[in-house]
């Protein structure tokens, strides 16, 4: 009997504190965005660096408060608003894409970030296509062809 009635005290303790938590996210900020990916498009290598900011609300209750904004390259820099965002006020995170000395080709990088609100860590992504210097290879090989028709 005693196993009965401590197994009932556990349960309930338990349940209430799922009921806290629930109360407490429904408190925290929330991050959201405009857009939560960029395309680039297509650009050439010698103008490698490019850049995009993206624009978030919070719409939630308190002010929402970014840690860190960690990109999955060392190619791709996030700067990110460092003050604490007022419920209905608006945060920017810029990223900047470095191509220069990279292979030309398409790439896809993500964002992650972590911060105090809900849905922790949110993620944004960049993508595009870098076009290298070279001529491409049917260019080439037209050219192979003429030169040796002479």
């Amino acid at each position: 009997m005693k196993k009965l009635i401590v197994l009932a005290v556990m349960s309930c303790l338990t349940l209430t504190g799922f009921a806290q938590e629930e109360v407490k996210d429904r408190n925290k900020g929330e991050m959201k965005f405009e857009h939560t990916r960029h395309d680039f498009g297509t650009f050439a290598q010698d103008t490698a660096v490019v850049t995009h900011e993206f624009v978030f609300t919070n719409v939630g209750k308190t002010a929402l408060i970014i840690h860190s904004a960690n990109a999955s390259c060392g190619c791709t820099v996030p700067e990110y608003t460092l003050e604490p965002i007022a419920p209905g006020k608006q945060g920017r995170i810029k990223i900047t894409y470095n191509g220069k000395g990279r292979r030309p080709g398409v790439f896809r990088k993500s964002i992650t970030i972590h911060h105090n609100g809900k849905q922790t860590p949110t993620r944004i992504y960049i993508e595009g296509e870098m076009i290298g210097d070279e001529l491409p290879i049917k260019e080439v090989a037209l050219m192979n062809d003429s030169t040796m028709a002479e």
